[in-house]
């Protein structure tokens, strides 16, 4: 018999279970997501799926976190969403906030540096694997295949900021949707075939929940809720600390990069380094560099890079001069994570009634298809980036054979047999290790 409820308890164990297990960055979790939500529990249907990815593409932030919290309020309510919110990111905090404090205590040790070497081309493979999925998902008509070709060659040859490529990727979906509509139902109309003999729990055809309705009195209330809470955890710190402290400016500035970098944690990453590195010097660019290393290979988005960030910048700096430099690191770590997520709350909360509410309209839709096609190519391009980076090593100026082997190994695990993300990380860790110790 076919569930039409997901208990609160049960989502609330899974969330937390992918909490520890969401590895591979953005497109990693997303992926992790979509083969457990949609493939295996059958809890929300690929077009439901989709539509909800589309529109955290959108928007600032990590989108992958924003996905988490958008299926939990559409299962769940608003409680639903601070659960799957939160533990998407909690366990990734602590276990960074630990790292952080080995990592200042004991500095690099070869171990860590031969564990990496093996991690680093699992992710290449990971990222790879996460847009060869989604690609074979959504890109179901030429149209769409050539926007995502175009986006690869136009983020990956001249540079286009991501912002640019969503927008531009939009306005295609719009004009196409008045003279070209099946190619923005082809995928729909896939999902639909694929789920026709396994029904989802949230189908395509089921009505939209009571508290997923767009009601703008509900909608101003969340808004204003949500600058209040924002704005009183910053007058507080300002008032304890004074405007200038490390702690207030780090609010400031996280806050900031939550709201101003589209494309998810890599368009975050660039600014955060101009930021904290060059512009603060909270940090150095070794530190940055070893942080996003942490961040590439521990659960949880990719952005929580400015937990290690935070930890590390609070620790150097003496952000509480009386207390012990791990509470330093812990305060500074807690008001990056707190600032830099908030916005990715309240925005799920304010728009995605709207957009649950418009899903059948196509003139909506296809451009939010358009920009899903688009993303693939950004997330190809990713790929070569941390290939480029992983495979060629431009000290010696030799390709990286090793890393490229464990890279094909992990993928052809990942597409051949199906394996966990988790037990391919552990592997090819595991197998940079063997490595160092034989060299």
């Amino acid at each position: 018999m076919i569930k039409t409820h997901i208990p609160l308890k049960q989502a609330f164990l899974y969330w937390l279970r992918l909490g520890f297990i969401s590895f591979g960055g953005p497109a990693g979790q997303i992926a992790i997501m979509h083969q457990e939500l949609v493939v295996e529990k059958r809890w929300i249907s690929e077009a439901r799926f989709l539509h909800a990815l589309n529109f955290c593409i959108l928007l600032p932030g990590p989108e992958a976190q924003q996905l988490a919290i958008y299926i939990g309020w559409l299962m769940h309510n608003t409680i639903g969403g601070l659960i799957a919110g939160l533990l998407f990111i909690l366990p990734s905090f602590f276990i960074l906030s630990g790292l952080g404090v080995v990592y200042m205590q004991y500095g690099d040790l070869p171990l860590i540096q031969s564990l990496f070497s093996g991690i680093k081309p699992a992710v290449v493979a990971i990222v790879l694997f996460a847009a060869y999925r989604i690609g074979t998902r959504t890109l179901k008509h030429p149209l769409l295949i050539a926007i995502a070709a175009l986006s690869l060659i136009g983020i990956l040859f001249f540079k286009l900021p991501f912002p640019l490529i969503v927008l531009l990727a939009a306005l295609i979906g719009w004009v196409a949707s008045h003279y070209l509509p099946q190619a923005f139902k082809a995928a729909s109309h896939k999902a639909a075939e694929n789920t026709e003999h396994l029904p989802a729990i949230i189908d395509d055809n089921t009505p939209i929940p009571e508290h997923s309705k767009y009601q703008f009195s509900h909608q101003l209330k969340t808004l204003s809720l949500g600058l209040a809470i924002g704005g009183l955890a910053f007058y507080l710190l300002v008032r304890a600390f004074g405007l200038e402290d490390l702690l207030s400016q780090t609010a400031f500035f996280f806050t900031k990069a939550a709201l101003l970098t589209f494309g998810g944690a890599y368009a975050v990453l660039p600014y955060v380094f101009q930021g904290a590195v060059e512009h603060y010097h909270w940090i150095t660019a070794t530190q940055m560099m070893d942080g996003l290393a942490l961040g590439e290979t521990t659960p949880g988005p990719l952005i929580m890079v400015i937990t290690f960030i935070g930890f590390v910048s609070g620790w150097v700096n003496h952000a509480l001069p009386d207390a012990a430099p791990w509470v330093s690191g812990l305060a500074t770590a807690g008001v990056a994570t707190f600032f830099t997520f908030l916005p990715s709350f309240v925005m799920i909360f304010l728009g995605a009634p709207f957009i649950e509410t418009t899903r059948s309209q196509l003139k909506l839709a296809a451009p939010l298809a358009a920009i899903t096609a688009a993303v693939v190519g950004v997330i190809f391009n990713l790929a070569v980036f941390f290939a480029l980076h992983t495979f060629w090593q431009e000290k010696t100026q030799h390709l990286n054979i090793a890393g490229l082997i464990i890279a094909c190994l992990a993928f052809i695990a990942l597409t051949k047999f199906k394996a966990n993300t988790l037990v391919v990380i552990v592997a090819s860790g595991l197998a940079g290790v063997a490595l160092g110790a034989i060299n």
